[in-house]
């Protein structure tokens, strides 16, 4: 019931993931990321406390694999669980218990990990993977292409109601987290693509308005922005 897409961008080291699914409010249970340390995903039947266990490992020095390997030891009813890492130096690990739903997958690439469940298509994390590697522009239009990709691959076996795009990069707390929490007519895939279009030209504003506010140009907004 889920497909995502977990990156390193080699040029800045920042991190990110893209997922949707047809519950309601999946970034918000899958999606973890940390700053200098990696990007993690727990999906399937997710504990959502599996995804800061797998940076709290790699926060301590260990590899995605060695963190991969310790969560999944230690976690109870990890057949049920689908999980997803990659860590500061782009290497990625993964694990996808005997219990998972329907159709799944997980594919690889360079720095870069995708995988799913209650897929249409077991093709659809190589699209991701392939979706990522082959886009052009920023990290953020990168993971977007990506879940595009995964979309049009056939994403999941019925329809999708949520989506989201997770980025961190130097700062404590993420430079962009889009959601579409719950749609019922229409695309979060599309939903969260257009949310980045329109936050991504204005996104080093915001990162500078917290570092220093007098630099930071202002769009006329009122309010606390």
């Amino acid at each position: 019931m889920t497909f995502s897409l977990l990156a390193r961008c080699p040029e800045t080291g920042a991190f990110g993931m893209v997922i949707s699914s047809s519950s309601p409010a999946v970034a918000a249970r899958c999606a973890h990321a940390r700053a200098g340390v990696g990007v993690a995903a727990s999906q399937n039947i997710t504990d959502p406390g599996l995804g800061p266990r797998l940076l709290d490992a790699m926060a301590g020095g260990a590899s995605a694999a060695d963190a991969m390997a310790a969560v999944v030891a230690a976690a109870p009813f990890v057949e049920y669980r689908q999980l997803m890492v990659v860590d500061g130096a782009g290497r990625v690990a993964s694990h996808s218990g005997g219990r998972i739903l329907g159709v799944w997958g997980v594919a690889e690439g360079e720095g870069a990990i995708a995988g799913g469940n209650l897929l249409a298509d077991p093709g659809v994390p190589a699209a991701m993977v392939a979706g990522f590697a082959a886009a052009k522009g920023a990290f953020g239009d990168r993971l977007v292409a990506a879940l595009i990709a995964g979309r049009d691959a056939g994403g999941e076996a019925g329809p999708v109601h949520s989506a989201g795009l997770l980025i961190v990069d130097r700062e404590s707390w993420p430079v962009a987290e889009l959601r579409c929490d719950w749609i019922d007519e229409g695309c979060p895939v599309a939903a969260v693509a257009r949310a980045w279009a329109v936050y991504a030209p204005q996104m080093a504003a915001y990162i500078q308005r917290a570092r220093d506010p007098r630099e930071a140009p202002s769009y006329g907004v009122p309010g606390d922005r």
